[in-house]
């Protein structure tokens, strides 16, 4: 069964979410407060994506969600908010989020980035042409889903490690923003470009010897980011 946390405080907001995330065939846990979804998310380990609200009672959605990326990096985590500065969105992308959902949202947007971001985190079997690409000093386990570097475990999310198999398949290839948004979130994703942008920093920090000077994931001006590794 496909299992998705849904964590907001507001009652008829959360009975929405869950009521149209069950049409669409996913089980669904609830929490109204970062303290109960934390211990949802021990009693259901095979959760698989999490729907945050930002604005909580006690601790915020972005406490939980560095509270669970440092115990899994496999969850997928979209943070609702109905805060529209782009701050926020940065923020929770930055603190380990996969995707923002800014309310009000349609159902059918809500359900598409769940589908997307399921599919992104194994939740479905995929195949892989070969079980490792290496690329001195990156190893990728497409098996596993996991990057080392110098032989250390790089932890990434799922959507970190969708781009970073994206550039390492497409070493010195040029991509656009707009492909990497096709590739690694899917062609039905209905966000902003920004995302690329705010996952790229993010991997960089976790990839690069000096993130402000990078030799692996390259800008290309006016256009998107070649891997150079």
């Amino acid at each position: 069964m496909r299992k998705v946390l849904v964590l907001e405080d507001e009652e008829n907001i959360r009975s929405f979410v869950v009521i149209n995330l069950r049409r669409a065939g996913y089980e669904t846990i609830e929490a109204g407060t970062g303290e109960e979804a934390l211990e949802a998310l021990q009693s259901h380990p095979d959760i698989k994506v999490a729907l945050l609200d930002i604005m909580l009672p006690g601790i915020d959605g972005f406490e939980v969600c560095r509270r669970i990326r440092a115990m899994d990096n496999r969850i997928g985590i979209i943070m609702l908010t109905a805060r529209t500065q782009e701050m926020d969105k940065v923020t929770g992308l930055m603190t380990g989020a996969d995707d923002y959902v800014t309310k009000p949202f349609s159902p059918a947007e809500l359900t598409a980035r769940v589908d997307a971001l399921f599919r992104r985190t194994g939740g479905e079997v995929e195949t892989a042409a070969a079980d490792e690409i290496y690329q001195p000093p990156f190893r990728l386990n497409t098996r596993n889903r996991t990057l080392e570097k110098n032989g250390q475990r790089v932890k990434l999310t799922q959507v970190e490690y969708g781009i970073v198999r994206l550039f390492m398949e497409n070493q010195g290839k040029a991509l656009s923003r707009e492909e990497i948004l096709d590739c690694v979130w899917g062609k039905d994703y209905f966000g902003e470009l920004k995302i690329v942008d705010v996952n790229i920093r993010r991997l960089r920090i976790k990839i690069e010897d000096n993130p402000t000077s990078p030799v692996y994931i390259n800008t290309v001006w006016g256009f998107g980011y070649k891997w150079g590794g």
